[in-house]
């Protein structure tokens, strides 16, 4: 029992003492289970006998009688023991109340229990408890948040590195948090009925690839030890789905999980989620209109339309004039000497290393985006910016690209793909002379060639739009959250010291 707590030494004990009675602490048997919570407070029937099981998250002993409460995955329930009509595995009622309810069950213990219903003189729904059969023993206490007359809360469990690392724990005792992931989930199933009821198919990709494509990021690298390659987490699923767009998909989707080996902040995981669609035979434009429809929807259906002005159409906004009004620079044409001497009046960061396309980038990161709380598509890229997308087909040195903003964040990128595999390849290698003039190091935030998109390119590619749409970013948006961490299950941290 070395570097355990007091109260875990207690519980241990109270295990051991519940096994020298002969009650299993951890029964394998299953439990039969009537209605859930939920459905008891929706449908409530004086005197009905019912069966739940859940966690016990309240107890308060008070002589021959007591009051606790239980939570089940749909809510919870206040429950009532009375000395006289309550009993348990293996014991009669005096000793079911008096030292298996009494001793021997904690706060915490996930626990069976079947009763009758009845309304408190305060008009609360409770279950009677005539039987008690205890499922799980909790072997650690939970964090007990406490409220005073006053309703000020005390010892919540509100560090946000322990909910993040303990994130069963903050589930268990912050019931908003569940609420944002049962969210989350809604959200992806509306786009994908979306998207199933305009028949395109979902597919799959690989995680694991030989070349890492479709952007330009700093990737994961491992070894494949029976091949004797080295591998790569994928950065982007984009040029897989392409291929299928090749191979004669009309329009194919991927709720991708991608991996980048880069920072950490408040919106950015090394390990996120990505929804992207590509459709054959539309462009950019198109994809405006069908964007402010998904979004339009997504809203609606959650009932979040309020939550920002959702009017459609959005504002189209070429990202060069928008850095224009907002910095009063007019980048058009500017070398990329001349492009650092702006990011230095600006107090922008900025190198010799850094591309053209880094440093308009980190322009209009800094000084632009904030500025779009309402729905924004920011449009015409310059070329530099966007290496797998077609040239405008009416201002030159742009591409035909589109970037969403929402609440002053990036919510989704989009293109009419660049199709012509000669410009495709040359794209790619004016890609690869900047990261190799940049860094000796190819694992390094770089673009790779991959030479079998550019023979898929030649087989011919239909015009096509492509959209990536930032899953985590989205359902912050809709949830409230300020942080990627909030809306991830299991977010990065560092390793824990024990």
């Amino acid at each position: 029992m070395k570097n355990l707590s007091e109260q875990q030494i207690i519980r241990r004990k109270k295990l051991d003492n519940l096994r020298k009675l002969g009650i299993n602490p951890y029964p394998p048997d299953e439990y039969i289970i009537t209605y859930p919570i939920i459905n008891i407070h929706q449908k409530f029937v004086e005197k009905k006998y019912v069966s739940i099981a859940g966690r016990l998250i309240r107890l308060r002993i008070l002589g021959k009688a007591s009051f606790g409460e239980i939570k089940d995955h749909t809510g919870r329930i206040q429950i009532y023991f009375n000395k006289n009509h309550f009993f348990s595995e293996k014991m009669g009622e005096e000793e079911s109340y008096n030292i298996l309810l009494k001793k021997l069950i904690d706060i915490g213990d996930i626990i069976g229990i079947k009763g009758f219903l009845f309304k408190t003189k305060m008009n609360e729904i409770t279950i009677h408890v005539h039987r008690l059969t205890l499922l799980s023993k909790s072997l650690r206490p939970l964090p007990q948040v406490k409220v005073d007359k006053n309703k000020k809360i005390y010892d919540a469990f509100s560090n946000t590195e322990q909910r993040y690392r303990m994130r069963y724990v903050d589930l268990i005792v912050n019931d908003h948090v569940k609420e944002i992931f049962l969210k989350r989930t809604r959200i992806i199933r509306i786009i994908r009925d979306y998207l199933d009821n305009k028949g395109y198919l979902e597919v799959e990709t690989p995680i694991l690839q030989p070349i890492p494509g479709g952007a330009i990021a700093r990737p994961f690298m491992t070894y494949h030890n029976t091949l004797r390659i080295p591998l790569y987490l994928r950065i982007a699923n984009e040029l897989y789905l392409k291929r299928l767009i090749i191979g004669g998909f009309n329009g194919v989707y991927e709720f991708s999980k991608n991996f980048r080996n880069e920072g950490m902040d408040r919106l950015h995981n090394p390990e996120f989620t990505v929804l992207e669609l590509y459709v054959a035979y539309k462009d950019y434009y198109w994809m405006m209109k069908f964007t402010e429809k998904l979004m339009k929807r997504i809203f609606q259906m959650i009932q979040q339309e309020n939550f920002v002005e959702l009017e459609i159409p959005f504002p189209r906004i070429p990202i060069l004039d928008s850095i224009q009004k907002y910095t009063g620079f007019d980048l058009k044409g500017m070398d990329k000497d001349t492009l650092r001497k702006v990011c230095q009046k600006l107090h922008i960061e900025e190198n010799d290393q850094m591309s053209k396309a880094k440093l308009i980038e980190n322009i209009f990161s800094e000084k632009c985006e904030k500025n779009y709380k309402k729905p924004t598509f920011i449009i015409d890229y310059p070329v530099e910016m966007s290496p797998l997308t077609k040239r405008h087909r009416h201002k030159k040195n742009l591409s035909e690209r589109f970037e969403l903003l929402i609440n002053g964040q990036e919510i989704a990128n989009s293109y009419s793909e660049l199709n012509d595999p000669i410009d495709q390849l040359d794209r790619f290698r004016e890609q690869l002379q900047l990261s190799e003039n940049k860094t000796e190091n190819k694992t390094d935030e770089s673009i790779f060639l991959d030479k079998d998109f550019i023979r898929s390119l030649e087989f011919g590619m239909p015009p096509t739009a492509g959209i990536g749409i930032g899953i985590d970013r989205l359902v912050m948006l809709l949830t409230g959250q300020n942080s990627i961490q909030e809306v991830l299950f299991f977010p990065q941290m560092r390793t824990e010291k024990r």
